[in-house]
């Protein structure tokens, strides 16, 4: 049984047979999914951009070597993180401070806690936490924010992201776990 003709697995085999017009239609259905993630790194919009496009180039040269081990998009994830990291490695650039909504991630969701969120006072202590948030998330190692970033914010399986970083679950389960961990830290005190 062949995969659907726009699979991602049948695009796949398309552009490894020299037709550049099936990886347009890998572009187009992940170019916002991969700016979004390089928006994450790379603080200038142009720049994530440039970026972004960086990365597609990268993965077209890389194609032919594609094997399909893991799913296009998470191989492309890869490209897309490793080519965000060399740009501030050669910018000496610090990432950016991540945008987070605390009210959409179930992990950072300290609305519960707060009696009177509506008030003024609650929605200083709101903005409060979402900075602390985003400053520890900021402040961790890149392994660990790498792993917290493609769970929380892009909300990929566990599985997906041991592909994505090239390292066994139960690093992953590890690292998110030292991830919250070291974000509840930081954002305990405010919630005393």
């Amino acid at each position: 049984m062949s995969p659907e003709p726009n699979s991602d697995a049948a695009l796949v085999k398309r552009v490894q047979q020299g037709d550049r017009k099936a990886f347009d239609l890998l572009v187009l259905k992940y170019q916002h999914k991969i700016q979004k993630l390089i928006m994450r790194y790379v603080r200038d919009p142009s720049e994530a951009l440039d970026v972004a496009q960086d990365a597609f180039l990268k993965a077209y040269r890389a194609m032919p070597r594609f094997r399909g081990d893991s799913a296009f998009y998470t191989w492309m994830y890869r490209i897309a993180i490793n080519t965000a990291k060399n740009h501030l490695v050669a910018a000496k650039r610090r990432p950016v401070d991540f945008e987070i909504d605390t009210q959409d991630n179930e992990p950072f969701d300290a609305s519960h806690l707060l009696s009177d969120g509506d008030t003024p006072e609650g929605l200083v202590l709101s903005e409060e936490i979402n900075q602390t948030v985003q400053q520890a998330i900021a402040d961790l190692p890149p392994d660990l924010r790498t792993a917290i970033v493609l769970r929380e914010m892009e909300g990929m399986s566990y599985e997906e992201i041991a592909q994505t970083m090239e390292c066994p679950v139960g690093t992953v389960r590890s690292r998110i776990f030292r991830a919250r961990e070291a974000i509840d830290r930081k954002i305990g005190p405010l919630l005393d």
